[in-house]
Protein backbone atom coordinates (compact mmCIF):
# COMPACT_ATOMS: atom_id res chain seq x y z
CA UNK A 1 0.00 0.00 0.00
CA UNK A 2 1.34 3.29 -1.01
CA UNK A 3 2.71 5.59 1.94
CA UNK A 4 0.68 8.51 1.04
CA UNK A 5 -2.45 8.75 2.20
CA UNK A 6 -3.34 12.09 -0.19
CA UNK A 7 -2.17 13.02 -3.54
CA UNK A 8 -3.43 15.77 -5.48
CA UNK A 9 -2.05 16.39 -8.14
CA UNK A 10 -2.92 19.97 -10.36
CA UNK A 11 -6.52 20.00 -8.97
CA UNK A 12 -8.36 23.24 -10.10
CA UNK A 13 -11.62 23.92 -9.09
CA UNK A 14 -13.94 27.11 -11.28
CA UNK A 15 -17.42 27.99 -10.71
CA UNK A 16 -19.30 29.79 -13.21
CA UNK A 17 -21.01 32.68 -11.97
CA UNK A 18 -23.71 34.12 -14.09
CA UNK A 19 -25.50 37.74 -14.04
CA UNK A 20 -28.69 36.14 -15.35
CA UNK A 21 -30.81 33.05 -14.10
CA UNK A 22 -31.60 32.49 -17.79
CA UNK A 23 -28.29 33.14 -18.87
CA UNK A 24 -27.24 29.94 -16.74
CA UNK A 25 -29.96 28.09 -18.88
CA UNK A 26 -28.96 28.96 -21.86
CA UNK A 27 -25.60 28.09 -20.80
CA UNK A 28 -26.25 24.73 -19.63
CA UNK A 29 -28.79 24.08 -22.73
CA UNK A 30 -26.31 24.81 -25.46
CA UNK A 31 -28.33 27.58 -26.33
CA UNK A 32 -25.88 30.29 -26.65
CA UNK A 33 -22.13 30.03 -28.49
CA UNK A 34 -21.23 33.61 -26.57
CA UNK A 35 -19.53 33.25 -23.04
CA UNK A 36 -22.28 34.71 -20.55
CA UNK A 37 -20.57 34.18 -17.18
CA UNK A 38 -17.02 34.49 -15.76
CA UNK A 39 -15.38 32.01 -14.07
CA UNK A 40 -14.33 32.40 -10.45
CA UNK A 41 -11.13 30.23 -9.47
CA UNK A 42 -11.54 28.24 -5.86
CA UNK A 43 -8.45 26.62 -6.40
CA UNK A 44 -5.80 27.04 -8.83
CA UNK A 45 -2.97 24.29 -9.83
CA UNK A 46 -3.09 23.05 -6.32
CA UNK A 47 -0.34 20.02 -5.69
CA UNK A 48 -0.16 18.58 -2.30
CA UNK A 49 1.00 14.97 -0.84
CA UNK A 50 -0.36 13.56 2.43
CA UNK A 51 1.42 10.75 3.81
CA UNK A 52 0.20 7.77 6.51
CA UNK A 53 0.18 9.38 9.96
CA UNK A 54 0.79 13.07 9.24
CA UNK A 55 -1.91 15.57 10.66
CA UNK A 56 -1.68 18.42 8.64
CA UNK A 57 -3.50 21.68 9.06
CA UNK A 58 -4.49 23.75 6.62
CA UNK A 59 -5.03 27.70 6.89
CA UNK A 60 -5.88 30.87 4.63
CA UNK A 61 -7.85 33.84 4.78
CA UNK A 62 -11.63 33.39 3.95
CA UNK A 63 -12.41 32.68 0.15
CA UNK A 64 -8.82 30.67 0.06
CA UNK A 65 -9.88 27.24 -0.70
CA UNK A 66 -9.84 25.17 2.29
CA UNK A 67 -13.23 23.95 2.43
CA UNK A 68 -13.32 23.40 -0.89
CA UNK A 69 -9.80 21.52 -0.90
CA UNK A 70 -11.79 19.36 1.62
CA UNK A 71 -14.95 19.14 0.04
CA UNK A 72 -12.51 17.34 -3.10
CA UNK A 73 -10.96 15.36 -1.25
CA UNK A 74 -14.37 13.74 0.70
CA UNK A 75 -16.12 13.58 -2.71
CA UNK A 76 -18.33 16.44 -2.21
CA UNK A 77 -17.38 18.63 -5.01
CA UNK A 78 -15.54 17.14 -8.48
CA UNK A 79 -12.39 18.90 -9.69
CA UNK A 80 -12.60 21.06 -12.46
CA UNK A 81 -9.22 19.60 -13.87
CA UNK A 82 -6.15 17.39 -12.34
CA UNK A 83 -6.08 14.09 -10.48
CA UNK A 84 -6.50 13.07 -6.74
CA UNK A 85 -5.07 9.68 -5.02
CA UNK A 86 -6.72 8.18 -1.68
CA UNK A 87 -5.66 5.48 0.03
CA UNK A 88 -8.16 4.81 2.86
CA UNK A 89 -11.77 5.50 4.15
CA UNK A 90 -12.51 8.59 4.97
CA UNK A 91 -14.77 10.39 8.08
CA UNK A 92 -14.92 13.83 7.70
CA UNK A 93 -16.70 16.05 9.62
CA UNK A 94 -16.74 18.94 6.87
CA UNK A 95 -19.83 21.58 8.09
CA UNK A 96 -23.29 21.12 10.96
CA UNK A 97 -25.60 18.40 9.55
CA UNK A 98 -23.14 16.91 6.45
CA UNK A 99 -23.96 12.86 6.50
CA UNK A 100 -26.74 13.03 8.94
CA UNK A 101 -30.22 12.77 8.48
CA UNK A 102 -31.96 15.21 10.66
CA UNK A 103 -34.93 12.90 11.40
CA UNK A 104 -32.77 9.89 12.15
CA UNK A 105 -32.58 9.64 15.91
CA UNK A 106 -28.40 10.36 16.90
CA UNK A 107 -28.08 6.20 17.74
CA UNK A 108 -29.63 5.80 14.33
CA UNK A 109 -27.04 8.37 12.59
CA UNK A 110 -24.20 6.41 14.24
CA UNK A 111 -25.54 3.10 12.61
CA UNK A 112 -25.92 5.29 8.98
CA UNK A 113 -22.46 6.84 8.90
CA UNK A 114 -20.85 3.46 9.83
CA UNK A 115 -22.67 1.70 7.30
CA UNK A 116 -21.72 4.27 4.76
CA UNK A 117 -17.62 3.40 5.17
CA UNK A 118 -18.67 -0.39 4.94
CA UNK A 119 -19.16 -1.24 8.47
CA UNK A 120 -20.58 -4.27 9.40
CA UNK A 121 -23.49 -3.83 12.51
CA UNK A 122 -21.08 -5.72 14.39
CA UNK A 123 -18.08 -3.50 14.16
CA UNK A 124 -20.24 -0.71 15.20
CA UNK A 125 -21.73 -2.66 17.96
CA UNK A 126 -17.99 -3.00 19.51
CA UNK A 127 -17.50 1.04 19.46
CA UNK A 128 -21.24 2.30 19.97
CA UNK A 129 -20.34 2.82 24.09
CA UNK A 130 -17.56 5.00 23.22
CA UNK A 131 -19.12 6.57 20.74
CA UNK A 132 -22.07 7.84 22.85
CA UNK A 133 -19.75 8.21 25.54
CA UNK A 134 -17.41 10.47 24.12
CA UNK A 135 -20.15 12.59 23.01
CA UNK A 136 -21.73 13.54 26.28
CA UNK A 137 -25.20 12.92 24.60
CA UNK A 138 -26.05 10.25 26.28
CA UNK A 139 -29.74 11.21 27.56
CA UNK A 140 -30.56 12.32 23.95
CA UNK A 141 -29.35 9.86 22.08
CA UNK A 142 -32.89 8.53 21.13
CA UNK A 143 -33.75 11.85 20.12
CA UNK A 144 -34.10 13.34 16.18
CA UNK A 145 -30.99 15.09 16.04
CA UNK A 146 -33.22 17.72 14.62
CA UNK A 147 -33.98 18.74 18.01
CA UNK A 148 -30.13 18.94 19.08
CA UNK A 149 -28.32 22.06 19.74
CA UNK A 150 -25.51 23.06 17.80
CA UNK A 151 -23.19 22.57 20.36
CA UNK A 152 -24.75 18.97 21.48
CA UNK A 153 -24.68 18.15 17.21
CA UNK A 154 -21.24 19.15 16.57
CA UNK A 155 -20.30 16.71 19.94
CA UNK A 156 -21.97 13.47 18.54
CA UNK A 157 -20.78 14.45 14.54
CA UNK A 158 -17.16 14.63 16.20
CA UNK A 159 -17.52 11.17 18.26
CA UNK A 160 -18.88 9.31 15.20
CA UNK A 161 -15.78 10.68 12.70
CA UNK A 162 -13.16 10.26 15.82
CA UNK A 163 -13.90 6.33 16.75
CA UNK A 164 -15.49 4.79 13.39
CA UNK A 165 -12.84 2.83 11.38
CA UNK A 166 -11.18 5.14 9.28
CA UNK A 167 -7.48 6.05 7.93
CA UNK A 168 -8.38 9.26 7.11
CA UNK A 169 -9.79 11.99 9.32
CA UNK A 170 -10.70 15.20 7.79
CA UNK A 171 -12.09 17.98 10.33
CA UNK A 172 -13.21 21.37 8.87
CA UNK A 173 -13.18 24.40 11.55
CA UNK A 174 -16.99 23.58 13.10
CA UNK A 175 -14.93 22.48 16.17
CA UNK A 176 -15.68 26.30 16.86
CA UNK A 177 -19.06 25.86 17.89
CA UNK A 178 -18.30 23.32 21.06
CA UNK A 179 -17.42 24.86 24.60
CA UNK A 180 -13.83 24.71 25.26
CA UNK A 181 -13.73 21.74 26.97
CA UNK A 182 -14.73 19.58 24.41
CA UNK A 183 -12.60 21.69 21.75
CA UNK A 184 -9.79 20.30 23.82
CA UNK A 185 -11.11 16.68 24.41
CA UNK A 186 -11.49 16.95 20.34
CA UNK A 187 -8.18 18.06 19.98
CA UNK A 188 -6.56 15.02 22.19
CA UNK A 189 -8.66 12.79 20.31
CA UNK A 190 -7.00 13.81 16.90
CA UNK A 191 -3.82 14.29 18.67
CA UNK A 192 -4.12 9.97 20.17
CA UNK A 193 -5.59 9.36 16.51
CA UNK A 194 -2.34 10.53 14.68
CA UNK A 195 0.60 9.56 17.27
CA UNK A 196 -0.85 6.49 18.39
CA UNK A 197 -3.49 5.02 15.51
CA UNK A 198 -1.51 5.86 12.93
CA UNK A 199 -4.33 7.87 11.27
CA UNK A 200 -3.79 10.69 8.99
CA UNK A 201 -5.82 14.27 10.08
CA UNK A 202 -6.01 16.90 7.92
CA UNK A 203 -7.18 20.12 9.97
CA UNK A 204 -8.45 23.47 9.28
CA UNK A 205 -9.34 25.93 11.63
CA UNK A 206 -8.39 29.79 11.96
CA UNK A 207 -7.70 29.36 15.82
CA UNK A 208 -3.49 29.24 15.22
CA UNK A 209 -2.87 27.76 19.04
CA UNK A 210 -5.23 24.38 18.29
CA UNK A 211 -3.08 24.10 15.40
CA UNK A 212 0.24 24.63 17.03
CA UNK A 213 -1.06 22.11 19.94
CA UNK A 214 -2.21 19.12 16.85
CA UNK A 215 -0.20 19.74 13.46
CA UNK A 216 3.28 18.52 12.50
CA UNK A 217 2.77 20.20 9.21
CA UNK A 218 0.82 23.29 7.86
CA UNK A 219 -0.49 24.53 4.34
CA UNK A 220 -1.13 28.14 3.60
CA UNK A 221 -3.58 29.15 0.68
CA UNK A 222 -4.13 32.11 -0.73
CA UNK A 223 -6.80 32.85 -3.52
CA UNK A 224 -6.90 29.41 -4.54
CA UNK A 225 -2.72 28.66 -4.38
CA UNK A 226 -0.85 27.10 -2.11
CA UNK A 227 1.81 29.85 -1.11
CA UNK A 228 3.68 27.46 1.57
CA UNK A 229 4.00 24.11 2.90
CA UNK A 230 6.09 23.10 5.59
CA UNK A 231 7.02 24.10 9.37
CA UNK A 232 3.64 24.91 11.42
CA UNK A 233 5.61 28.39 12.99
CA UNK A 234 7.08 29.83 9.29
CA UNK A 235 3.03 29.08 7.96
CA UNK A 236 1.02 30.80 10.83
CA UNK A 237 3.53 33.76 10.44
CA UNK A 238 2.72 34.06 6.83
CA UNK A 239 -0.86 33.43 7.40
CA UNK A 240 -0.70 36.52 10.18
CA UNK A 241 0.69 39.00 7.81
CA UNK A 242 -1.27 38.13 5.07
CA UNK A 243 -4.50 39.26 7.55
CA UNK A 244 -2.80 42.54 9.31
CA UNK A 245 -1.99 44.29 6.14
CA UNK A 246 -4.60 46.73 6.81
CA UNK A 247 -3.67 47.03 10.07
CA UNK A 248 -2.38 50.68 11.21
CA UNK A 249 0.36 50.54 13.44
CA UNK A 250 0.67 54.20 14.40
CA UNK A 251 -2.45 54.04 16.22
CA UNK A 252 -2.39 54.72 19.69
CA UNK A 253 -5.89 55.76 20.85
CA UNK A 254 -8.68 53.27 20.38
CA UNK A 255 -12.31 54.12 20.47
CA UNK A 256 -14.70 51.48 21.46
CA UNK A 257 -17.94 52.80 21.85
CA UNK A 258 -19.03 51.33 19.54
CA UNK A 259 -17.86 48.10 20.25
CA UNK A 260 -20.34 45.08 20.70
CA UNK A 261 -18.39 42.80 23.19
CA UNK A 262 -19.08 43.01 26.63
CA UNK A 263 -18.44 42.23 29.60
CA UNK A 264 -20.81 39.28 30.98
CA UNK A 265 -20.06 40.31 34.49
CA UNK A 266 -22.29 43.31 34.15
CA UNK A 267 -24.33 42.58 31.51
CA UNK A 268 -23.51 46.18 29.77
CA UNK A 269 -24.08 48.16 32.73
CA UNK A 270 -20.26 48.97 32.60
CA UNK A 271 -18.64 49.49 29.40
CA UNK A 272 -15.14 49.95 28.49
CA UNK A 273 -15.63 53.41 25.88
CA UNK A 274 -11.82 54.22 25.20
CA UNK A 275 -8.16 53.02 25.95
CA UNK A 276 -4.94 55.32 25.00
CA UNK A 277 -1.47 53.21 24.75
CA UNK A 278 0.87 55.48 27.22
CA UNK A 279 4.72 56.67 26.16
CA UNK A 280 4.05 54.81 22.76
CA UNK A 281 4.22 56.12 19.68
CA UNK A 282 3.22 52.82 18.14
CA UNK A 283 1.14 49.61 18.80
CA UNK A 284 3.98 47.54 18.50
CA UNK A 285 5.71 46.16 22.03
CA UNK A 286 8.93 44.38 21.99
CA UNK A 287 9.11 41.79 24.38
CA UNK A 288 9.62 42.27 27.55
CA UNK A 289 8.38 45.83 26.98
CA UNK A 290 5.86 47.75 29.71
CA UNK A 291 2.43 48.15 28.34
CA UNK A 292 0.50 51.28 30.00
CA UNK A 293 -3.24 52.16 29.63
CA UNK A 294 -5.20 55.00 30.28
CA UNK A 295 -9.05 53.20 29.61
CA UNK A 296 -11.92 55.62 30.06
CA UNK A 297 -14.76 53.33 31.66
CA UNK A 298 -18.54 54.44 31.97
CA UNK A 299 -21.34 53.00 33.52
CA UNK A 300 -24.89 53.23 33.64
CA UNK A 301 -25.40 52.99 38.28
CA UNK A 302 -22.65 53.59 40.91
CA UNK A 303 -20.73 50.73 41.72
CA UNK A 304 -19.24 50.35 44.97
CA UNK A 305 -16.19 48.34 44.06
CA UNK A 306 -15.56 48.27 40.26
CA UNK A 307 -12.58 45.56 39.42
CA UNK A 308 -11.07 45.69 36.16
CA UNK A 309 -9.14 42.83 34.56
CA UNK A 310 -7.04 42.94 31.05
CA UNK A 311 -6.66 39.87 29.12
CA UNK A 312 -4.18 39.81 26.16
CA UNK A 313 -4.28 37.91 23.10
CA UNK A 314 -2.88 37.30 19.72
CA UNK A 315 -4.62 38.00 16.41
CA UNK A 316 -5.32 34.25 15.94
CA UNK A 317 -7.33 34.46 20.00
CA UNK A 318 -4.48 32.44 21.34
CA UNK A 319 -3.65 33.95 25.05
CA UNK A 320 -0.40 36.28 26.06
CA UNK A 321 -1.35 36.65 29.23
CA UNK A 322 -3.49 38.19 31.78
CA UNK A 323 -3.46 41.29 33.94
CA UNK A 324 -4.28 40.89 37.41
CA UNK A 325 -7.54 42.24 38.92
CA UNK A 326 -7.45 46.04 39.41
CA UNK A 327 -9.72 47.50 42.12
CA UNK A 328 -10.74 51.04 40.75
CA UNK A 329 -12.72 51.95 43.89
CA UNK A 330 -16.24 54.25 43.38
CA UNK A 331 -17.38 54.75 39.87
CA UNK A 332 -20.38 56.11 38.38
Amino acid sequence: MSSEAIKLEHITKVYKLYNRNRDRLKDSLGLTKKKCYTEHFALRDVSMEIHQGETVGIIGVNGSGKSTILKIITGVLSPTSGTMEINGRISALLELGAGFNMDYTGIENIYMNGAILGMTKAEIDAKIEDIIEFSEVRDFIDTPVKRYSSGMFVKLAFSVAAHLDSEIMIMDEVLAVGDMAFQKKCLDKMRQAAKQEGRTVLYVSHNMNTIRRLCDRCVVLDKGRIIFDGDVEKAIELYLSNTRDDWDESRTEFDLTDCRGRSPYTAGLARIDAVKLLDKQSAVYAQGEKLRLRVRISTDKAYADLRLRVELRYSDDTPVGTMPMVSLGWCG
